[in-house]
């Protein structure tokens, strides 16, 4: 079993395009959803949970998804994964990934990290950046699969409709 871990909020194409690749590898792919997350999230765990499971369902007798928390090398090794994959994007990515591979394998040495590059039409894509489009009235269309558009427009929308009925101030 191979283990992909992250937060995904939410999920893009280039995620799924990283799991379907996982699955042309691997017998069993793990998808781990983080439930540390430096930034606060737009999704909930639960929310983010639940697209993934629904975009995932295709691939079902493949993969699983499932929330973690701690350190991803003592979840791995209680899952019984034997490597973890990580996408990348561009050369800050392999900056970053690097490192982290070079520290579970630290922590854990039989831990492989297998590194798989996205489709080019996904190369510059990330949550990050599907939230700032969608958040300043762009279309995603393309970008995130059709369902997770549906539910970061209503997600956009309630948030909007939050401020406006706290007179447009935000807590803190």
């Amino acid at each position: 079993m191979v283990l992909y871990p992250g937060s995904f909020d939410p999920v893009t194409n280039g995620h799924l395009d990283i799991i379907q690749r996982a699955c042309r590898l691997f017998d069993r792919v793990l998808v781990a959803v983080s439930t540390q997350v430096d930034k606060r999230p737009l999704f909930s765990l639960e929310e983010r949970l639940e697209m993934l499971r629904e975009v995932t369902a295709p691939l079902r007798r493949q993969v699983e998804v499932e929330a973690f928390d701690g350190l991803l090398v003592h979840y791995a090794v209680n899952r019984g994964a034997k490597a973890v994959i990580r996408g990348i994007r561009a050369v800050t990515d392999f900056d970053y990934e690097f490192q982290m591979s070079l520290m579970n394998r630290r922590l854990c040495e039989e831990l492989e990290t297998v590194f798989l590059v996205p489709a080019e039409a996904y190369t510059y894509l990330s949550s990050s950046l599907v939230k700032e489009v969608a958040g300043l009235g762009g279309s995603v269309t393309g970008l995130v699969p059709s369902q997770v558009e549906r539910k970061l427009e209503e997600k956009l929308a309630s948030e909007r409709d939050r401020r406006k009925q706290s007179g447009g101030c935000r807590d803190g």
